[in-house]
């Protein structure tokens, strides 16, 4: 992988980890676009690692309240019911799943889930969800004629069984297209969740799934075979890391206020627009499969 490839990958890692289009099919599609060998699920990873890190800047007053208060709940039963301590142990429960089936899935991670084909699928699939989460959430907002405004639940309303199913739509992402915000942020809409409440956890979810995924792959970067090295890497992350800053704290704003149907359109068309140029010929569903290391092991996919 040579500086340039690693500059624009990472700028595509910090442009796409938060947006609900999905980060891993974006890192996919660009090397297949410009012809590059596929950098890999643990490039991925790794480069997930600056993202992540931006989370923990921007949400650092909820991350040490919660962490803080977490810690206090192990030895004191009256700290338990902190709203904080109990937070700590719903992202706990919520990331059980993708780190069960990141291990359980994780030849498929490698190999047949990067099928373009499946990517391209995702894409359309999740759009059409999201964008029928986002109507629902919109119709709930504004009411209408024969319909009352309905409240939506806030994170103070969060519970077990709530923070696992956000943690089985976070595991979707493991499949590339399908978007850990993206899918994370739709199931919390179906369950009722305002829109900035289901992105607030859907980013503290991802915190212990990102890390503990890019420091499993580490060891992967550099190995004999695999065009990843380590130089590359580290200036991707670090690329991610000030590009992802900025677009997390942009789309944090425009949750409270917007719908995500641009999302959505934009999933619909590069996923028909991807479809196409299979079936025509101009793409193979496999480009560049396989290169970026095989034996690459994940439990986070996203963005």
């Amino acid at each position: 992988m040579s500086w340039f490839e690693s500059i624009i990958l990472g700028l595509v890692q910090g442009l796409t980890e938060f947006l609900p289009i999905s980060s891993s099919a974006h890192l996919r599609l660009t090397a297949v676009a410009f012809d590059w060998e596929d950098p890999g699920a643990a490039f991925t990873a790794v480069t997930q690692i600056g993202t992540e890190l931006a989370v923990l800047i921007y949400f650092r007053k909820d991350i040490v309240r919660i962490v803080s208060a977490w810690f206090r709940s192990l030895t004191n039963k009256e700290a338990r019911s902190n709203p904080d301590a109990r937070m700590g142990w719903l992202v706990i429960i919520g990331t059980i799943p993708i780190g069960v089936l990141g291990l359980t899935l994780q030849d498929a991670i490698d190999g047949p889930f990067r099928d373009l084909r499946l990517i391209a699928m995702n894409l359309i699939v999740l759009g059409v969800i999201l964008g029928v989460a986002d109507r629902m959430a919109a119709r709930d907002a504004s009411g209408g004629r024969h319909r009352a405004v309905r409240e939506r639940k806030s994170l103070d309303q969060l519970s077990v069984r709530d923070g696992l199913l956000f943690g089985l739509c976070q595991a979707m992402a493991l499949v590339p297209g399908v978007s850990r915000s993206g899918a994370t942020i739709t199931g919390g809409l179906f369950l009722g969740y305002k829109r900035e409440a289901a992105a607030r956890y859907a980013f503290l979810l991802a915190i212990p799934a990102v890390l503990a995924s890019g420091g499993y792959e580490l060891t992967s970067i550099g190995e004999e075979g695999s065009h990843v090295s380590w130089g590359p890497t580290i200036l991707a992350t670090v690329v991610a890391f000030v590009v992802g800053y900025a677009i997390i704290a942009w789309f944090m704003k425009w949750v409270s206020t917007r719908s995500y149907m641009p999302f959505v359109w934009y999933r619909l068309v590069i996923g028909v627009v991807l479809l196409a140029l299979i079936f025509f010929g101009v793409v193979e569903p496999h480009a560049g499969e396989g290169i970026g290391g095989d034996d690459e092991v994940t439990t986070s996919e996203e963005g």
